[in-house]
């Protein structure tokens, strides 16, 4: 099986315990794009700026980050992805979302093997499931 996981899932990760240990197990194979390193580092910095780590959490949780990229296969963002994102989707989606999403389908396409999508994010969820990914990790709110 094939994983990709998006920004929110990473991030979640490295914020909240602090690993970069296995995200789904040892028979997975991860992927991300590589705007998932410019998101994480963004988000990272924004944190630091708003006081939320300090300079020696910062430094800690930027080293996990770079580690824990190590053990993901990181997708190119070419231009038939980014085609693909600027196209028209079957739900809202934003983006950065729809460049995530055009990178597992590009996967997808290339790869021919079950994929996975995580994501934390509701609308990114949704938008997979409607292209046909089987998507994990968000939770739809209550009607």
């Amino acid at each position: 099986m094939i994983a990709y996981l998006d920004s929110s899932v990473i991030l979640r990760k490295i914020l909240d315990s602090g690993g970069a240990s296995s995200f789904l197990g040892s028979d997975v194979n991860l992927y991300t794009s590589e705007l998932t390193r410019v998101e994480a580092l963004r988000v990272l910095d924004r944190y630091r700026l708003e006081g939320k780590l300090n300079d020696f959490e910062m430094a800690d949780k930027t080293q996990t980050l770079v580690k824990a990229l190590q053990a993901f296969n990181l997708i190119v963002l070419s231009a038939s992805i980014l085609d693909r994102a600027a196209a028209s989707f079957p739900t809202v989606i934003g983006t950065l979302d729809a460049i995530h999403l055009a990178s597992a389908l590009h996967l997808l396409e290339h790869e021919k093997r079950e994929l996975l999508f995580a994501t934390h994010d509701v609308r990114q969820g949704l938008a997979a499931q409607a292209v046909g990914l089987r998507s994990e990790g968000f939770v739809l709110p209550k009607a």
